[in-house]
């Protein structure tokens, strides 16, 4: 096999048209294919990582098994692929210019002046062909993040330009672009995606193949018109219209030939035949539910689809393993309280209380759990959600009344969730959390273990805070089980009830490692027990 090729995949006239979407998709197109791929994201802002982004200002923090908190398009890598990122997989500018500044210091460049052209886009260069030397793949797809044209994202498409130049056709561009349709004229206008294309010319980047996001079918004159004037062949102009699903994108990718040719201009083998069958089945699955439930999402990014973005497609992976189409209500935990408790969640099939940080809801979130305790709705609480099922716990049914989190209160005389031990002296907020992947053993007997039917597990982790140990005796006693236990640390990572038919609380995040291939099993018996409750 040839060497490694690289694939740069650019967005112009507007944010947010799917370029993560369009590289997961090429991806998996490419490894039906037989093909080994890999993606990675280059963001253009200046923090370090996202970890300490808000989330109603980049969506959601996505954490790998190796513990990087990334953008959260590495979690559309994983849910196509099936395959782990790592850090290796999402740079910042703000990586790249620590990495190159630290250099500077340590004496690396022997007393030149640092520049942008070399020294910046030379760092670029080699955490972009890192993974392709790592890796032993045949593609790296690499996404850049923002659009053709901003200044943050200037010295990545300097990088693009001088690797098209050093790789000749081993580097291939792919620009995601918009064909706005004007209801007033009643046609499909593409000068904003000529103006992308040329403005990403003048930057000495000449696009391979223009992919356009579009409403409305594209007719043949205005794909030959796009191909005269971004000077591309008519083959290369691809539809990317708005699909029902972002899970229909491959099977549309592969009608329009986007993976065909990918293949032909890095002179490939095209004879063998992507196989998405197993794709074909899970979205006939989709769209085919023989029932539905309604769950609730708790949490306070509820006007925010992306804050909880890989919980959503959880759902979804569940919904089509059980054929039950799961209706979400986004519920917002600032406006949940006592009186108005039995009207907003009358009616669910199942809550679930939604990870996060910081007092603000966290009343909210207490009232839907002690709804779901009571009235015996299934219950799934993730990270700072099974946080608050422990203080629930602890005020209602042990009657601990001032219990909490020394997060949101460091004065209560009944501290069940404290900060963890090693985070004591911890004063810096980025990368500094227990991230990443950790085991746990699951004990036997009880409804975790026949979700998961094995004793050992490993599982993403993303906070500060713990179960304090002192209190377990008391939990065990009134009735709660402590399922889930970390073999090193002897850290509670799983809490579940007696005499309750579904209610399950994990310090971890199970919606980072659910994909389209294998959706992860609590969300499957979670949608399962749903749509019990619901004939119940």
């Amino acid at each position: 096999m040839s060497k490694t090729k690289y694939i740069f995949v650019t967005g112009g006239v507007s944010s947010s048209l799917g370029k993560g979407i369009i590289s997961a998709s090429l991806a998996k197109l490419l490894q039906a294919r037989g093909y080994s791929t890999t993606i990675q994201k280059l963001d253009p802002y200046i923090n370090v990582d996202p970890g300490t982004l808000n989330p109603y200002e980049h969506g959601e923090c996505y954490v790998t098994r190796d513990g990087a908190e990334t953008d959260l398009d590495l979690g559309h890598y994983e849910r196509f692929s099936n395959i782990p990122t790592s850090q290796a997989n999402n740079v910042t500018t703000g990586r790249i210019y620590q990495t190159v500044i630290n250099k500077e210091r340590r004496g690396d460049y022997l007393g030149e002046t640092v520049q942008v052209i070399p020294h910046i886009t030379d760092e670029i260069k080699r955490s972009i062909k890192i993974l392709g030397s790592t890796g032993d793949y045949d593609f790296v797809i690499t996404e850049i993040g923002g659009t053709v044209g901003d200044i943050e994202s200037l010295p990545y498409v300097e990088t693009v330009r001088q690797m098209r130049w050093e790789m000749g056709r081993n580097c291939l561009v792919v620009h995601l672009t918009l064909i706005p349709y004007l209801s007033a004229a009643g046609e499909l206008k593409t000068k904003p995606t000529q103006h992308s294309v040329k403005t990403l010319q003048e930057q000495g980047v000449q696009p391979d193949i223009i992919v356009c996001r579009t409403e409305r079918h594209l007719n043949e004159n205005i794909r030959k018109k796009i191909a005269l004037f971004c000077n591309v062949s008519p083959t290369s102009v691809i539809e990317s219209i708005d699909a029902e699903t972002i899970y229909d994108v491959p099977v549309l990718m592969r009608q329009e030939g986007l993976d065909v040719e990918v293949l032909n201009k890095t002179k490939m083998p095209t004879d063998s035949i992507p196989d998405l069958s197993d794709w074909e089945k899970f979205l006939f699955k989709l769209k085919h539910s023989k029932s539905e439930v309604n769950i609730g999402l708790v949490g306070k990014y509820t006007e925010l689809k992306d804050a909880y973005k890989s919980i959503n497609e959880s759902f979804i992976h569940a919904s089509a393993a059980n054929q039950c189409k799961v209706n979400l209500k986004l519920i917002n935990s600032e406006d949940l309280n006592d009186r108005n408790a039995d009207k907003k969640l009358n009616g669910l099939n199942g809550i679930l209380v939604a990870p996060g940080f910081g007092y603000r809801g966290i009343d909210g979130k207490i009232i839907a759990i002690k709804y779901a305790r009571e009235n015996k709705v299934p219950f799934l609480g993730i990270c700072l959600g099974m946080q608050c099922a422990v203080v629930e716990f602890a005020r209602n049914v042990l009657g601990y009344k001032d219990a909490h989190s020394t997060e949101m209160y460091s004065k209560t005389k009944h501290p069940v969730i404290d900060l963890m031990e090693h985070q004591k002296k911890v004063s810096e907020k980025g990368g500094t959390m227990r991230l990443g992947s950790y085991p746990c053993r699951i004990k036997k007997g009880t409804k975790v273990y026949k979700i998961y039917n094995i004793t050992d597990i490993s599982e993403r982790h993303r906070h500060r805070y713990e179960f304090n140990n002192k209190y377990r005796e008391n939990y065990e006693k009134a009735g709660m089980i402590l399922s889930g236990i970390n073999p090193k640390d002897d850290l509670v990572e799983i809490i579940e009830l007696k005499d309750h038919p579904w209610f399950i609380g994990v310090q971890f995040h199970p919606e980072y490692q659910s994909t389209v291939a294998k959706p992860h099993p609590l969300f499957v018996e979670f949608v399962k027990a749903a749509r019990k409750h619901k004939k119940s």
